[in-house]
């Protein structure tokens, strides 16, 4: 396998977890502090530039670009593709943070807002928009278009090194190797942490329908067996496993959501979508460049910073798996479904799951922000509990989380093969194996050394150098548009003039 200094340094820091997952802790807080103080404003930067680049892309005359052939169509139908780019994008992490996220920030809002007032309970709602909205498609979008652009219109490989093959800087070119290290590197971590979180909250789920008790034990036993389904339908392909799996799961994660919405408090989850979303738009430059250098709160760092930095550490897994799902897509038609498509969707989610669960905490006195700090893996189930039909709700949810992890899974060892072999399309099944044992061993690790917060605050430092290579690529990604548009005029002029030679004759 390639890439073997990635390799042992994953296996390096999996291994300083076990042995002293105390120092672990510290060093990666204290780096995790020094980033969001000195480089929290490169972050906000980054994202908001790759948000307005990728609506200037959808609504330029570059739109009309297709990623292929100009005869090609889609490899995949509209409805296939967008559960495959939403599964792999954010499922399980909006499943968990659907409840928690609003009743997080409405116990601890951001600075100038009381807790637990009608205030805070707006500010929590639209800063779950924020964080899950347009800004992380943004960046997944031009992460996954880079690559999808090169990979289908210039015939390279599916590596993320392939993306920056524009940039007239020889230097650039020899680190193409360190680009694809660290998208290893922050891929393997960052798959590993998000399944940790899943196998918590499954455990939660079964916790609350079967009684099973939450544990260390039982969590290593839901990821052995997710595992080896994950793997299973890797092996099985894109076109068969992966494909059935996300559209399955858009359809439960669709009925859980009606079910909340026509049995919990309807007219309030209309009103919360309809007010946020225009808070969202009306704010939506001030949290953006959002900083508090005049005051003394951690808050930003803790929320915006970080999530930031997590979505750039996890654009490489997302965007290789989006690029390679997507041939056959114009420019236009792939930014609008990578980014306001699923912007749209977090919304709606957010407002049935976060607007239903304050409600309970505001007019019915329901204690959920203390079952929040209580335990965030299971707020959703606590929610669900309070409701009609909520045991048969809580085993849906639990499924929804356990296809989520397996969607993630999967995706993320067939990105991994991909980059670990060259740019493969499709690894071979021993090189998927191989990567799902590996993700799996390190969920366990972490959860065994109980440093799986340390991992995900680990995790983001591997973003800072990340988010510059983002922008080398968006930099390639508009010399190379810039340039085929350019061509294809060439062309078409071209072609008119023969017309009008023939004509003429």
């Amino acid at each position: 396998m390639q890439l073997l200094f990635p390799a042992c340094l994953i296996s390096a820091v999996v291994l300083w977890g076990v042995l002293s997952p105390a120092t672990l802790g510290s060093i990666s807080h204290l780096a995790m502090a020094a980033i969001t103080r000195n480089f929290g404003w490169l972050y906000l930067w980054v994202v908001l530039g790759l948000v307005l680049f990728s609506v200037f892309l959808a609504l330029s005359r570059y739109g009309n670009l297709k990623l292929g052939k100009e005869d090609e169509e889609p490899a995949f139908s509209l409805p296939s593709w967008f559960a495959m780019l939403f599964a792999a994008g954010m499922g399980i992490g909006l499943v968990f943070w659907g409840v928690s996220e609003p009743l997080s920030h409405y116990a601890k809002p951001s600075p100038g807002i009381l807790p637990l007032t009608p205030e805070a309970a707006g500010a929590a709602m639209r800063y779950s928009f924020f964080h899950w909205g347009v800004h992380p498609w943004a960046v997944y979008s031009i992460v996954a278009l880079a690559i999808a652009f090169f990979l289908y219109r210039r015939d390279g490989v599916s590596l993320v090194s392939e993306s920056t093959g524009a940039l007239p800087w020889r230097p650039i070119q020899r680190m193409s190797g360190i680009f694809n290290g660290l998208a290893v590197i922050a891929t393997a971590f960052g798959v590993a942490a998000s399944l940790g979180m899943g196998a918590l909250q499954i455990n939660g789920g079964l916790s609350v329908v079967f009684g099973v008790p939450v544990s260390v034990p039982a969590q290593i036993v839901i990821i052995v067996v997710t595992a080896a389904i994950f793997i299973v339908s890797a092996i099985s392909g894109v076109e068969r496993g992966i494909k059935w799996l996300s559209s399955a799961n858009m359809l439960l994660a669709a009925f859980l959501t009606l079910m909340v919405f026509v049995l919990g408090p309807t007219v309030t989850i209309i009103d919360t979508l309809t007010s946020t979303l225009g808070n969202y738009l009306t704010e939506f430059v001030r949290m953006s460049l959002r900083m508090t250098p005049f005051r003394d709160s951690e808050w930003v760092g803790e929320w915006t910073v970080f999530y930031w930095a997590w979505w750039i550490s996890w654009s490489p897994f997302v965007g290789l798996f989006i690029a390679r799902v997507s041939r056959g897509r114009t420019i236009r038609e792939f930014v609008i479904g990578t980014v306001i498509a699923p912007s749209l969707a977090a919304f709606v989610w957010f407002s049935v799951f976060g607007g239903t669960a304050l409600h309970m905490e505001i007019w019915q006195s329901l204690p959920m922000a203390q079952a929040v700090q209580e335990n965030l893996s299971t707020a959703l189930f606590t929610m669900l509990g309070q409701m009609p039909l909520g045991l048969i709700m809580s085993v849906i949810a639990t499924v929804l989380v356990l296809v989520f992890f397996v969607t993630s899974g999967d995706s993320a060892i067939l990105v991994l093969g991909m980059m670990s072999t060259g740019g493969q399309a499709d690894p071979s099944s021993r090189i998927k194996i191989i990567w799902g044992v590996l993700v799996a061993g390190i969920a366990i690790s972490l959860l065994l050394a109980g440093g799986l917060d340390a991992l995900q605050t680990a995790t983001i430092v591997f973003a800072l150098p990340f988010a510059l290579v983002v922008v080398l690529m968006a930099i390639s990604l508009w010399r190379a548009i810039r340039d085929d548009w350019k061509e294809e005029q060439r062309i078409e002029r071209e072609m008119r003039r023969r017309m009008r030679d023939l004509m003429s004759k």
